[in-house]
């Protein structure tokens, strides 16, 4: 199963999920410098000094914002004082995932499909300054159609300082939009990265149906290496054949 253009990178919106408007080409959030090799470290959580400010305040931020970013992803202030802008967010997911295919079991649950979604793939969410980070979670998950349980997942800062790259992560109460704000729009400062949940994993938390297709997917993996490996030592005989050969030994 192969993502369609729509999957692979693109647009939406917590506000209205269902239209696309844009789609982005991927992008890598953090590039080595050269020379010394970037250092990625899990950090404690860091606090901010302030988390609330005034509206004079957040207009002067967004004002700024909107000055230096370079996408035309700007940020726009409501008379509210709720403001609406972008987070990218980056797809680091190691395990398969369950995929909603339309059909309906007999019981009427959806059914899925179990397979590896390409780690690096990137997402833009339009976001107000209202959703936290448990929202944002089960956004990315609905528009990639995943099924699994957000709770299996967490959203993690990425950020570099003194050419060492520091991973830390959301608790599901923060707010990515105001980080992004205080951040400004450069992604080295700040980039959003979504993973499994650290530990070990939970394999009781997934429906039968998922589990069954995890041996799937390892029973095609295992075979593909057997397979592999068969070619390998095979084309190392024919090596060993020809060489008895031109030397004139026995076959």
């Amino acid at each position: 199963m192969t993502w369609n253009s729509t999957m692979s990178s693109g647009y939406s919106s917590l506000e209205d999920d269902s239209e696309e408007y844009f789609f982005t080409a991927r992008t890598s959030f953090l590039i080595k410098p050269s020379g010394k090799p970037a250092v990625t470290k899990d950090v404690e959580k860091e606090r901010e000094v302030r988390t609330e400010f005034s509206r004079e305040e957040i207009q002067q931020k967004i004002k700024r914002y909107n000055s230096l970013t370079k996408d035309c992803l700007n940020m726009t202030l409501s008379p509210t004082g709720v403001y609406t802008g972008f987070v990218k967010v980056m797809m680091d997911l190691r395990r398969p995932v369950t995929v909603r295919d339309g059909q309906r079991a007999a019981g009427g649950a959806v059914m899925g499909e179990a397979f590896y979604l390409p780690r690096g793939v990137n997402n833009t969410l339009h976001i107000s300054s209202e959703n936290t980070v448990k929202q944002v979670i089960v956004a990315l998950l609905n528009k990639f159609t995943v099924a699994d349980n957000p709770a299996k997942y967490a959203l993690y800062k990425r950020c570099r300082r003194d050419e060492q790259v520091y991973v830390c992560k959301l608790a599901d109460g923060e707010k990515p939009l105001f980080l992004r704000l205080l951040a400004g729009p450069d992604l080295d400062t700040l980039s959003f990265v979504l993973r499994e949940q650290s530990g070990e994993v939970m394999w009781d938390a997934f429906s039968i149906p998922e589990l069954r297709n995890f041996l799937l997917i390892l029973d095609k993996e295992e075979q593909e290496q057997k397979e592999a490996i068969i070619r390998r030592y095979e084309t190392c005989r024919q090596k060993l054949l020809e060489a008895i050969k031109e030397v004139g030994g026995p076959s």
